[in-house]
């Protein structure tokens, strides 16, 4: 089995059809959508994409998805903004879309081609907003890791591609569609089976901005000056992480 994971689109639809016209002459038997799909200009309109792929798709619920239900406290991160995005999210689906989407399953275990049992996840195994960058101390992977019998764990959520191991466990993040923090303003996310590739998808920037803007997203000019007409650095968003990891408790 081989299989495209898209990570972190966050209602980003140009970006997202950038790799989805690119995934179509590639041979996967699946994709997975690994967590926080729709959070963001265009949440209904990114639900209805990934709902007529015509590829199986495995949905896995990241803390954007859970914050439509019950749990909305404790699964937005950040500050006011964060609140109002969220708000701006719920508005556009039904009570009944919302509990679904809140729902879905919070990882998935597929046998992949020369991976094997591999573990796909928003966060980490444990739950959908533990930080891990390429920066995470190996004893906190190793704790995060406790249980886990996979050989591979494929999660998110901090939106920049890497590839480690520890105690012989390959740990992947694919990136993120729609809000990368990698430097360069593009798609990223990753292809499993039999091997990994990591994959860099181009889109076209002028538009993603002009629907951005004309999409009513609280957030969107702002995230149109900060990440699409600059990219923010790895380097040092890498280190942020940390350091919120470590102001809460997790370092």
């Amino acid at each position: 089995m081989r299989v495209a994971a898209l990570y972190d689109i966050h209602g980003m639809l140009e970006p997202l059809e950038a790799v989805v016209r690119e995934l179509e002459a590639e041979q996967v038997d699946a994709i997975v959508i690994g967590g926080d799909a729709i959070s963001g200009p265009h949440p209904l309109e990114t639900n209805a994409r990934l709902r007529e792929l015509e590829l199986p798709v495995h949905w896995i619920r990241g803390n954007g998805e859970r914050a439509l239900g019950p749990d909305a406290g404790d699964a937005v991160m950040g500050d006011e903004s964060a609140r109002k995005s969220l708000a701006f999210t719920a508005s556009q689906f039904t009570e009944e879309q919302r509990g679904e989407l809140s729902s879905l399953p919070e990882c998935v275990t597929l046998d992949l081609d020369g991976l094997g049992e591999t573990l796909f996840c928003h966060a980490s195994p444990r739950n959908d907003l533990d930080i891990v960058t390429v920066l995470t101390p190996e004893e906190r992977l190793r704790m995060l890791l406790g249980g886990v019998s996979q050989g591979v764990v494929v999660a998110g959520h901090t939106h920049m591609q890497f590839d480690r191991v520890v105690d012989g466990i390959r740990w992947i993040n694919p990136g993120s569609v729609g809000m990368p923090y990698e430097g360069s303003v593009a798609a990223f996310w990753g292809i499993f089976g039999p091997g990994v590739e990591l994959r860099r998808t181009e889109f076209d920037v002028d538009r993603a901005a002009e629907a951005l803007l004309a999409s009513g997203w609280p957030e969107a000019e702002r995230f149109v000056a900060e990440n699409l007409r600059a990219a923010p650095a790895r380097d040092d968003t890498a280190a942020l992480f940390e350091q919120i990891a470590a102001d809460r408790g997790e370092r």
